[in-house]
């Protein structure tokens, strides 16, 4: 998800980092503008448009039969799938998805399985045969940094936005949603830790880490990347950011 950089813009940033400011004057602890639009794609049943500054992001999701895994024969299926558009970024390619692609979706469905936001055993029809599968797509439209928490919200978005199918094995008064995930992610640039990290400040920090939290405040998914590493003090203080931050995040999701 990255681009290169000239040295000066790189050293620029570096040195704004260090004196506790953004290249784009924002504070250390503060989100771009979030938008959230739900109902986007008429075809799917329910989807949600995520603007996170010039970071768009679109999620949809359909809901249909299919064979339970062999292991949990009595609960339904979720698949999280990721494509970042050539249209979204000059370093996206068409084609297979390439492990960026990959990591987004595995954080975004990390976030929603491990908190248990779907009741997926309510989604069971015949056991062993037959069950609700919740397929989410997620399509990066626009890429200026932090795919992952516009991706996160955009698919907790479409997720609630579900309208559920006219079936009559379908027997649910809507999708058990039961908790609302919120993902944010903080960049290490020169020993300081900020929120939500423009495509420049990606490009330069020296680690990311992701933290899901959800209601409470309890972390159910975490994700690093970067080569740089966190503290235990710094982990602490990201945590807080995260908890605080989700607040924020979550009050779009209504």
């Amino acid at each position: 998800m990255y681009e290169m950089i000239s040295k000066v813009r790189r050293d620029y940033i570096g040195d704004l980092a260090r004196q506790g400011k953004r290249v784009d004057g924002r504070a250390l602890n503060q989100y771009r503008e979030v938008s959230v639009e739900v109902g986007s794609i008429k075809s799917a049943q329910g989807s949600a448009l995520v603007k996170l500054g010039r970071t768009q992001v679109l999620a949809g999701v359909k809901i249909q039969h299919a064979e339970p895994f062999a292991d949990r024969p009595d609960s339904g299926v979720l698949i999280v799938n990721a494509e970042l558009l050539p249209l979204a970024s000059p370093t996206f390619e068409s084609g297979r998805p390439g492990e960026d692609a990959i990591e987004l979706a595995r954080v975004v469905d990390r976030g929603i399985r491990e908190s248990e936001a779907i009741d997926l055993e309510k989604l069971a029809i015949k056991s062993g045969e037959d069950v609700w599968a919740v397929f989410i797509d997620i399509y990066a439209l626009d890429h200026d940094g932090n795919l992952i928490d516009a991706s996160a919200l955009a698919a907790m978005a479409a997720l609630l936005n579900v309208k559920t199918p006219e079936d009559e094995a379908w027997t649910l008064p809507g999708l058990p949603v039961t908790k609302k995930p919120v993902a944010v992610t903080i960049a290490k640039i020169n020993g300081k830790l900020m929120v939500d990290p423009c495509l420049d400040e990606e490009n330069v920090m020296d680690a990311r880490i992701t933290m899901t939290t959800i209601e409470d405040g309890s972390l159910c998914a975490m994700q690093k990347g970067g080569i740089g590493c966190f503290s235990r003090e710094e982990l602490e203080q990201a945590y807080e950011l995260a908890r605080a931050k989700s607040v924020e995040l979550r009050a779009h999701l209504g």
